[in-house]
């Protein structure tokens, strides 16, 4: 299209977020627009759909329509390369009535909504709501378990019921801890497009969150050392947030890295004058077992654990990675983890330094 209204005509198409694809009687493409070429690099005006969009049931909706038994149709299409995406499109007619009669002219118009956003979003869910339901069902099933027993064949026994209810508490914080991690995790996940903006000195957050955890280290015989910059390293940020980042990884290294007796918090900061956007960085190192490489791209997802039954044994709730990635995410920050088996584990958090003209 070379004309004026042919061009404009175009721009609208463009100016639409869903693909849209225009077809002529023989299925031929007539004209695509920028959101169809996205999601089909090899679509071409002049070249038949089927070369392209390779889906039986869009085919079979062209059909209706072009022979006029159906001005309309709707349907889904799964597109398995190269990656798994999933829409749902409906067919129209341009014609006024009955079957299209020119081959060559514009004759069906094909939109399409790309659903795969949403229904990876609804896996997630679904997922994250089944997973959530089981961390909770078995230690209210031991609960239940034990009161039941309370209630039954232990009445009577002394010994029985003080063991019983140390197991009892001890299942009860378990599911506290999940709850107030779900909670954090919503909150977190709610407010991550709001970009703190307060500064507050890092370091001296990182000395508070050391000071914090050297009671758990001195009970798990670990040596944890903080190194860092003796002047203040501004960022902005959440104060309770980004304690809460690093309590979460220092934890896991004390709790996890045990074996190796030590644990190290270094804080590194570089401020260049033409460079807005200096980073300040906090390595949380130990030297146990470490991670083996299959499974460091997933330790940030929900209830995702190298070994569950250590995880539990520690109090853990597979949350805390996730929390910790969407803090920083909000931070506009990133964590990075380096881990080697037998040589232990470096989780990385990287943060913007804060400047006097700062903005969301």
């Amino acid at each position: 299209m070379e004309t004026i209204e042919g061009a404009l005509f175009q721009d609208v198409l463009d100016a639409l977020s869903d693909p849209v694809i225009l077809i002529d009687g023989r299925k031929v493409v007539t004209s695509a627009n920028r959101a169809a070429v996205k999601a089909w690099p090899a679509l071409t005006v002049g070249t038949p759909i089927s070369f392209t969009v390779r889906a039986p049931d869009l085919t079979e909706a062209l059909d209706r329509v072009l022979s006029g038994s159906d001005r309309l149709v709707r349907g889904s299409l799964v597109e398995r390369l190269p990656v798994e995406k999933s829409f749902e499109f409906q067919v129209s007619s341009l014609s006024s009535r009955g079957p299209v009669i020119s081959r060559t002219a514009p004759a069906v118009v094909i939109a399409l909504h790309d659903l795969t956003e949403s229904k990876r979003l609804e896996a997630m869910r679904v997922d994250f709501v089944a997973n959530a339901s089981h961390e909770l069902r078995t230690p209210l099933a031991s609960l239940l378990g034990f009161i039941e027993t309370l209630q039954g064949p232990a009445r009577n026994d002394i010994a029985a019921q003080g063991r019983f209810l140390t197991i009892m508490r001890e299942q009860g914080r378990r599911m506290a801890r999940l709850i107030d991690d779900l909670l954090s995790l919503s909150r977190v996940e709610m407010s991550e497009h709001k970009r703190p903006v307060d500064p507050l000195d890092f370091m001296t957050l990182v000395r508070q969150a050391a000071d914090l955890m050297q009671p758990l280290a001195q009970e798990r015989k670990v040596a944890l050392t903080l190194d860092g910059p003796s002047s203040p390293v501004m960022v902005a940020g959440d104060r309770d947030e980004l304690l809460r980042v690093v309590e979460n990884l220092t934890e896991n290294a004390v709790k996890y890295g045990q074996t190796g007796g030590r644990v190290e918090l270094v804080v590194t900061s570089e401020m260049e004058p033409k460079k807005p956007c200096s980073e300040c960085q906090l390595s949380v190192r130990d030297y146990g077992p470490g991670i083996a490489a299959e499974h460091l791209p997933r330790l940030t997802e929900r209830f995702y654990r190298v070994d569950v039954s250590a995880s539990r044994e520690t109090g853990g709730t597979g949350l805390g990675l996730a929390i910790v990635k969407h803090i920083l995410n909000r931070h506009r920050g990133r964590l990075g983890i380096e881990s080697e088996p037998g040589k232990g584990s470096t989780f990385k958090v990287t943060l913007p330094l804060w400047v006097a003209d700062h903005s969301a």
